[in-house]
C-alpha cells in the first residue's frame, strides 16, 4: 500500500489563545514534531492549513483546507486529494497537537485497515479520528455524506465502513493531545520523565 501523511493543522487553537501549530514543546514546534513523524512513515508528507501563517517553516507542501468544509473534515478532504494526486492509495492523517504518537502508528493501521475504507486509532476505550489510515476512494463518499450534514471525522469512518486499533493507554497515553496551556505544560514534564 502507497500511503501519503497529512497533518491536520488548519484548527484556530482557541483554548491555546491561537497558533498551536507554533507553540514551542522542549525546543521544537509542535508542528515540527509532528512533521517529523510523518516524514518518519512516509516520503509523501503535507501540511493541511487554513492560513499559510499557521505553517512557516517546516519544509513540508501546505495544502489549503477545502474551504467549504469546517474542521478536520476539511484538512482530511485536501489531503486525500493530495494523496490521489500523487497516486497513493490511502491517506495517513495526524494532528499536529499530539507529539507521543506511537512509532507503530502507520504500520499498524496498514495491517489493520484490511477491507475497510479507514482504520482509527484508538486508547482507553477512545477513538481517535485524526489519527487514521484512510483509503483514497473514501472521497467518493463525501457527496452522500455532506448530504446529511454531518461534518465529522467519524460520521465519514462509519459510512466507510471502519475499524478501530487500540494501544494502550493511561498516564502514557501516546495520543495526548494538547489543547490548553496546561497540557503543553503537561508534555514538556513528560518529555523531562
Amino acid at each position: 500500500m502507497k500511503v501519503a501523511a497529512v497533518i491536520l493543522a488548519g484548527g484556530e487553537g482557541r483554548r491555546m489563545g491561537g497558533g498551536k501549530p507554533r507553540r514551542d514543546l522542549a525546543g521544537s514546534t509542535l508542528l515540527a514534531r509532528a512533521a517529523e513523524q510523518a516524514c518518519a512513515w512516509t516520503d509523501c508528507a503535507a501540511i493541511a492549513i487554513r492560513d499559510p501563517a499557521q505553517a512557516a517553516g517546516t519544509g513540508l507542501p501546505l495544502i489549503v483546507d477545502d474551504p467549504g468544509i469546517a474542521g478536520p473534515l476539511g484538512g482530511l478532504v485536501a489531503g486525500l486529494r493530495f494523496a490521489t494526486d500523487r497516486g497513493r492509495d490511502a491517506l495517513l492523517t495526524l494532528p499536529a497537537d499530539m507529539p507521543f504518537l506511537p512509532d507503530d502508528l502507520g504500520a499498524r493501521l496498514a495491517l489493520e485497515i484490511g477491507g475497510h475504507g479507514a482504520a482509527i486509532a484508538a486508547s482507553s476505550g477512545h477513538a481517535h479520528p485524526v489519527c487514521a489510515l484512510w483509503r483514497c476512494s473514501v472521497i467518493d463518499l463525501l457527496p452522500a455524506y455532506l448530504a446529511t450534514g454531518r461534518r465529522s471525522l467519524m460520521g465519514l469512518a462509519e459510512l466507510a465502513g471502519h475499524c478501530l486499533v487500540e494501544w494502550p493507554g493511561g498516564p502514557g497515553d501516546p495520543f495526548f493531545n494538547i489543547n490548553s496551556p496546561d497540557d503543553l505544560a503537561k508534555a514538556e514534564r513528560r518529555l523531562r520523565l
